[in-house]
């Protein structure tokens, strides 16, 4: 190499390392901008894990770290308290609120995407219970579950969460089924199944990223639901929201067990979304906006 090559590929070496880093800068930015927001979502959840494995006497302490774990907190709360009561309460309520919202809404939602029942007319209609305030209907839920013997108990509670919940899941899944192409079922129904076989067996199937994710949400909405439990349960039959806003006292918040607590009701939602993730990623993006 002579040395004007050498020259020209010195020169044109900064010049690489400049071009190179132009193409990494938006990638690196990304990835900084994803991690401070991870940090700034995780952060809490860290505080109010760590706080639950504090003595009481570090509770007044805003240190992090420094401290001996203990799990009296746990203990107490799980063992010496009916917590484990309310938190399978809450588990009876979510799962008998997405069965059943799933159930009817399906049907519904196949129906209004492929037969257009109602118009969009009726599609805004069934969201009419969103557009009130549940003081409304509180008092006309109190009365129906005391006369049918139903009151304090959590099938109260999950008829009462049905009420908003399955409707949003009819909403939801509307557009998933639009996205599922009518030929799959016309075949089928060529080959000799009903139109409720065809659903069954191709549609639904052909749908599942979305049953998916309106089951998660139905699940989170309803756990994280606490006026009509406050309402109509009590007892025996509370779920998890009361029972955390319990440790709020007269004498003040017991932190190291409200800690616990809600470590314990963040827990299963991390689970079912670990387990739903690739199919509620594809739900959010595919077809849950339209319609």
């Amino acid at each position: 190499m002579t040395g004007l090559a050498r020259g020209i590929a010195v020169k044109a070496t900064p010049a690489r390392e400049i071009l190179r880093w132009g193409r990494r800068w938006p990638v690196l930015l990304r990835f900084s901008t994803l991690s401070i927001a991870a940090v700034a979502v995780l952060f809490p959840f860290l505080w109010i894990f760590l706080a639950s494995l504090k003595p009481p006497v570090e509770l007044s302490r805003p240190s992090l770290f420094g401290f001996e774990p203990t799990g009296v907190n746990w203990s107490e709360v799980w063992l010496n308290s009916p917590f484990a009561r309310y938190f399978l309460n809450s588990v009876i309520v979510g799962g008998l609120t997405v069965i059943v919202s799933l159930i009817v809404g399906a049907p519904a939602a196949y129906a209004f995407s492929r037969f257009g029942i109602g118009g969009t007319g009726l599609r805004f209609l069934i969201l009419a219970a969103q557009m009130m305030p549940p003081a409304l209907f509180i008092i006309p839920f109190f009365l129906m579950a005391y006369y049918v013997g139903l009151l304090d108990t959590v099938w109260a509670v999950a008829v009462a969460h049905l009420t908003f919940i399955a409707p949003l899941v009819t909403w939801f899944l509307i557009g998933f089924f639009e996205d599922v192409p009518r030929d799959l079922e016309e075949q089928a129904m060529v080959d000799g199944c009903t139109r409720w076989q065809a659903f069954v067996r191709v549609v639904l199937p052909a749908a599942r990223p979305g049953l998916a994710a309106a089951g998660l949400f139905a699940f989170i909405m309803s756990w994280n639901e606490m006026f009509y439990a406050l309402m109509l349960a009590g007892g025996h039959s509370k779920t998890l929201p009361v029972a955390i806003a319990g440790y709020w006292t007269f004498r003040g918040v017991d932190m190291g067990k409200m800690s616990v607590a809600i470590t314990s009701a963040v827990i299963p939602v991390m689970i079912a979304s670990f387990f739903v993730q690739r199919y509620l990623v594809r739900g959010l993006g595919g077809g849950a906006l339209k319609g």
